[in-house]
């Protein structure tokens, strides 16, 4: 499938998914999917399904990362943080909708390729490093918007601690191999308000001290 094609499908789908962020879509429809997967799979790179990225990761399916994106409620003027680059595609996304995005990912190799992609793409407001996600970037902080693109235990308490009064963070919450569910957390002056969105299933958030 040519890419024009897959991106027009592709948006279709969002909106038929119940996408109705009209920035979000935009994004989604901007940023080349094709560029984002190994080789193997560009021919699938449209597809309503979740690919390999090696290191056990995946490029989350384009509906979830469509939602997910919605649900953070992204705005121009905002300052991101995105716990796991993966192969930077939600990166991608993100960059084109806030002000500035910082980016961590544990897997050296998986991080030079993203920044390689981000190169290529001229995307020039995204900041990156190699690291701890369960440690946020506290040089960085405070945050607008925080969105965690691995399953915490529960409700990551230092995450928290690093957005604004009337921040936003999008996580999955729940098991490695059990019930996960995407929730939205708002930090206000008397402490957070949660929701749960959406059942999910990703890979879990691994703390430097943890093996995996």
């Amino acid at each position: 499938m040519r890419p024009v094609t897959g991106r027009i499908r592709l948006v279709l789908g969002l909106r038929k998914g119940g996408i109705t962020d009209t920035r979000v879509l935009a994004a989604m429809e901007q940023v080349p999917r094709e560029v984002f997967v190994p080789e193997t799979f560009r021919d699938r790179a449209y597809d309503a399904t979740a690919l390999p990225i090696g290191h056990h990761q995946t490029v989350s399916e384009p509906l979830v990362v469509a939602r997910m994106t919605q649900a953070l409620e992204v705005g121009e003027r905002h300052k991101v943080l995105e716990i796991g680059t993966g192969s930077g595609y939600q990166s991608m996304v993100l960059a084109r909708l806030c002000r500035r995005l910082y980016t961590i990912e544990r897997h050296p190799e998986l991080l030079r390729d993203a920044e390689a992609r981000f190169a290529h793409l001229r995307l020039t407001n995204i900041t990156s490093q190699v690291g701890d996600g369960t440690l946020g970037w506290p040089g960085q902080a405070p945050f607008d918007r925080i969105m965690v693109t691995a399953a915490a235990a529960a409700v990551p308490e230092t995450l928290v601690g690093q957005l604004t009064v009337g921040g936003v963070m999008v996580v999955p919450v729940g098991a490695p191999d059990g019930d996960q569910t995407l929730m939205r957390v708002r930090l206000g002056e008397d402490g957070i308000e949660t929701e749960d969105l959406m059942d999910v299933y990703f890979v879990p958030l691994i703390s430097e001290g943890e093996s995996g």
